[in-house]
């Protein structure tokens, strides 16, 4: 009897050549939007720590801070501009938001618009 694992060779369907160009693929489109993802997150980030210390800081001084950190992390203008702060008093909550627009570039299919909006909430 003719063992069928043995005639195969390590071979498959789309065979190593095929898993190379799509793992590739798949970290190209990382590096692309990889990024712009990670500076949402930091800028999120900040708009939580700010929340957290809401009730010991006034909205001039966390609009302030959020637009120093859009600056360091280099964020279209858009995210200043959008930058909303309301403090409610029933529930006794803060809410800060924003939204901007990233043009990521990748090759062969053009640009696209990554829209962000990060959005923090939290009780005062």
């Amino acid at each position: 009897m003719v063992n069928a694992w043995r005639d195969r060779g390590g071979s498959s369907q789309i065979g190593c050549l095929g898993t190379l160009v799509l793992f590739g693929i798949f970290v190209y489109a990382l590096a692309q939007v990889g990024p712009p993802w990670l500076r949402y997150q930091q800028f999120r980030d900040e708009m939580h720590a700010d929340a957290q210390f809401a009730i010991s800081l006034p909205d001039s001084v966390i609009r302030n801070r959020l637009m120093l950190r859009a600056d360091t992390l280099r964020l279209p203008l858009e995210a200043k501009r959008k930058l909303y702060i309301h403090r409610s008093l029933n529930p006794k909550v803060i809410l800060i938001r924003s939204q901007y627009n990233e043009i990521v570039h990748f090759f062969l299919l053009g640009d696209k618009v990554l829209t962000f909006r990060p959005r923090v909430e939290e009780p005062i």
